[in-house]
């Protein structure tokens, strides 16, 4: 693992009026890490993944990605300097095919005579090679979450933001889901980060977690020192759960 992070947040804070929905966040991810940034309901997740990727310009704080900073740029500018994501409610469009919807993402880094053998070789690896002729309306949810994955991949990045990327999949999606981002890991070196409720997902898959609770970060780990960690515990089962022997 590299000495220097890919991506380095430092104090980041998402300020809407009076709410707080992120404060003085810190996290560092280094090169082909995987890993899970956890929480419950309105911890602040989302709020942080779409500061760093450029839908939210920060209050205050600091965002740098392979040591260029970041923050308040564009997504798109963000997507050409190397990170993408995905998105926790899915956007293929519906009218489109699936060849179509991940060419999409494909032009944001990809000249018109690149374009084709990108998504050729995108929806190779994600498994949707039969599906690339079919509109993207008669699909269902598992096919769906690979499309949003193979148009984020498509962009060819070298950091992932994958928001909610299993829910709502039964055992077998999710096991495939997996496969498929390890592979992405392993073979082309891309760096995960995974915003998760599904804890199979999450345990089984990050190296290490940031845990956020109420907007703040309040641990960092891995899956084994987090499942164990008191503040954790709390957070999601509250203070009397928490402390029962």
């Amino acid at each position: 693992m590299s000495d220097q992070p890919i991506l380095q947040v430092s104090d980041l804070t998402v300020q809407f009026g009076s709410l707080l929905a992120n404060q003085n966040i810190s996290l560092r991810i280094f090169p082909r890490e995987i890993v899970g940034l956890i929480g419950p309901n309105g911890a602040g997740k989302t709020t942080c993944f779409n500061a760093i990727t450029g839908l939210e310009r920060p209050t205050s704080g600091k965002i740098l990605l392979k040591g260029v900073e970041i923050t308040g740029w564009l997504p798109h500018k963000i997507c050409r300097l190397g990170m993408s994501r995905t998105f926790q409610v899915t956007r293929a469009f519906a009218h489109m095919t699936v060849a179509e919807a991940v060419r999409v993402g494909a032009y944001n880094r990809h000249s018109e005579k690149s374009v084709s053998g990108q998504v050729a070789k995108v929806l190779e690896f994600t498994e949707l090679r039969e599906f690339r002729d079919k509109p993207c309306g008669d699909l269902g949810l598992a096919t769906l979450r690979r499309i949003e994955l193979a148009r984020a991949m498509a962009t060819d990045p070298d950091l992932l933001l994958l928001d909610e990327a299993g829910a709502g999949l039964n055992a077998t999606e999710l096991v495939g889901l997996m496969n498929i981002l390890r592979k992405l890991n392993l073979e082309m070196g891309v760096t995960l980060c995974i915003v998760e409720h599904v804890m199979q997902m999450v345990m089984g898959i990050c190296q290490r977690l940031f845990v956020l609770d109420s907007g703040e970060l309040i641990a960092t780990g891995t899956p084994a020192e987090i499942s164990s960690n008191p503040k954790v515990m709390e957070a999601y089962l509250g203070k009397r759960t928490a402390y029962v022997a």
